[in-house]
């Protein structure tokens, strides 16, 4: 955790750095805290996610955890399900495309995937940290680790990309 003891610079050493934290670590993805701690009421990190690093489909319930991800390398996809996991909407974020980040609101069932090696984006959300309940995780979804897990990021990506060729071909 970094802190708040003194001024940091965010630069693209630091990005070099956790990216590799994230390549090394079984998860494939590696934060970095700029809160003190997990008890702090507004959580700030860097998230650093390599493209074979799965996430949930989950939902934060609490009306204080909305949460902002602005993308600074890299390029990400984003996948949004309602409550019976239907996907309704998929966007690419990348740190230098036309959306760059997005703003998530509490219930809303969602994933993140890591597009491109390197990917890191900036993440805003209220504490106090609180493990997701099965009530926020995606039944319909694998857990991580769970078998399907692959096949389930393969699914999502095979989606982000397709977003993404959609989109080209509208502009």
């Amino acid at each position: 955790m970094a802190g708040m003891d003194r001024p940091q610079i965010i630069n693209r050493t630091l990005f070099a750095r956790i990216s590799a934290e994230a390549q090394a670590s079984p998860r494939r993805r590696k934060n970095y805290n700029f809160h003190g701690s997990d008890m702090d009421a507004s959580h700030r990190l860097l998230n650093a996610m390599e493209p074979d690093s799965y996430i949930q489909p989950h939902r934060h319930l609490d009306a204080n955890k909305d949460e902002s991800i602005i993308v600074l390398s890299g390029r990400f996809g984003i996948v949004f399900f309602d409550q019976a996991g239907n996907v309704t909407e998929v966007v690419t974020l990348s740190s230098g495309g036309e959306a760059v980040g997005v703003n998530i609101p509490h219930g809303e069932f969602h994933s993140l995937v890591a597009l491109e090696s390197g990917s890191l984006f900036f993440e805003a959300k209220a504490g106090p940290y609180q493990a997701l309940t099965l009530e926020e995780k995606a039944s319909w979804a694998p857990a991580e680790g769970e078998s399907g897990a692959v096949a389930y990021l393969a699914k999502m990506k095979a989606l982000c990309q397709e977003s993404a060729h959609s989109f080209r071909d509208r502009l």
